[in-house]
């Protein structure tokens, strides 16, 4: 099973960006984004952005993942 997260596009390389998923920095696709701007919220699936999303809803997203991770004894690294 793949996860989609929400994580923050900090840099952007031609279809690639560096995305922070609360302090976890992963380099993703965003080739099926239209108009990607760094500092904006996207939705990462198995390497690929696949959707924008709002700061407010990525950041409670990103809140209930950790909450998730902490109740099955993991670390957030384990999900993203």
């Amino acid at each position: 099973m793949c996860l989609a997260i929400p994580g923050k596009i900090l840099e952007i390389n031609q279809n690639s960006a560096l995305v922070d998923f609360d302090g976890i920095k992963q380099n993703v696709i965003i080739a099926l984004i239209q108009n990607p701007k760094i500092g904006k919220y996207v939705v990462v699936h198995a390497g690929y952005a696949i959707e924008m999303m709002d700061e407010k809803d990525a950041l409670e997203a990103i809140e209930q993942w950790k909450e998730i991770a902490e109740d099955q004894n993991l670390d957030f690294t384990d999900i993203v």
